[in-house]
């Protein structure tokens, strides 16, 4: 038996009008009818008396709503509880970062849990070479992660920052000391590139295989992190792609950092599975969109 039969049933009673019954649902005075038609199949029998001036209850009627008042009062107040509880945001928010917790990744948690007190966020790695595993494993509950995003089941933020990326080289390399580096000359820097599962296009975009002008690339084989990628470069395996703000974050003496033009630039925003979306993910984008625009602001 349908919950909206009980609850329009309950209604009609009350009002003992068709449109006014509708007007209190958001229905039409039709569907009204069908329902009480439906319901009045199930049971077996005529819960109304309609005629053109007046709908009443039958003795039947009479006696299931004495009977259902006591259960459908409690089913109602689950439903509404439920729904207020789907509605708060509180409790711990799990979110996946890539590579590196830059300023958009902590400056998005603080604004979030300032604005809910009732929340906290637990901060968890995702791989590079699997950016969407832990989202649809149920891991964690929005992800950090480049768009776009071209995945049916996951629904995606606003564009939280866009940087140049930048190449890095051993630092030795003969292109080290440049002051930069244009896209077209990646055909001569074997680049490392990403294990799988990630897809096809985040791999592309990690570790491109042919310039703008579709001059190939040369691979260095691949890696699964960023910092087994670093590892690769300061070895002098091949250089590797990184956004500005990673670049930054993972100076070290034996890998230089150059800035690559050219590139479309990397853009970072949050995706989270689509079925699974709640208000405190809703709230989490929303306080990461607010914090970006700070940002761009300061």
């Amino acid at each position: 038996m349908e919950f909206r039969e009980l609850e329009c049933f309950v209604v009609l009673s009350e009002e003992l009008h068709f449109a006014r019954t509708a007007e209190r649902l958001y229905l039409s005075p039709g569907r009204v009818s069908q329902l009480m038609r439906a319901l009045e199949t199930r049971i077996g029998g005529r819960l109304f008396e309609r005629t053109s001036r007046r709908v009443r209850l039958t003795p039947l009627g009479e006696r299931f709503l004495a009977d259902l008042r006591p259960a459908y009062a409690g089913l109602a107040s689950a439903v509404s509880r439920a729904k207020a509880a789907a509605r708060e945001v509180t409790g711990v928010l799990r979110v996946g970062f890539l590579a590196t917790p830059t300023d958009v990744v902590t400056g998005s948690v603080l604004a979030f849990e300032s604005g809910h007190p009732g929340s906290s966020v637990e901060l968890v790695e995702i791989p590079l070479s699997d950016p969407f595993g832990r989202l649809r494993a149920g891991q964690v509950d929005v992800a950090f992660t480049l768009l776009p995003v071209d995945e049916p089941d996951l629904a995606t933020g606003e564009a939280l920052n866009r940087v140049p990326y930048h190449l890095g080289l051993p630092a030795g390399h003969p292109l080290a000391g440049r002051v930069s580096i244009g896209a077209e000359e990646l055909a001569g820097v074997p680049l490392i590139g990403l294990d799988g599962p990630a897809p096809r296009g985040w791999r592309e975009r990690a570790a491109p295989t042919v310039t703008p002008s579709g001059q190939p690339i040369p691979q260095a084989g691949t890696v699964a992190t960023s910092q087994e990628g670093l590892t690769q470069v300061a070895l002098g395996r091949g250089g590797m792609l990184f956004c500005t703000p990673t670049a930054a974050h993972h100076r070290r003496p034996d890998v230089s950092f150059v800035p690559v033009t050219g590139l479309p630039p990397s853009v970072l925003g949050l995706a989270w599975v689509k079925a699974a979306e709640t208000a405190a993910i809703r709230a989490f984008a929303a306080a990461a969109a607010g914090h970006a625009l700070r940002l761009v602001a300061a």
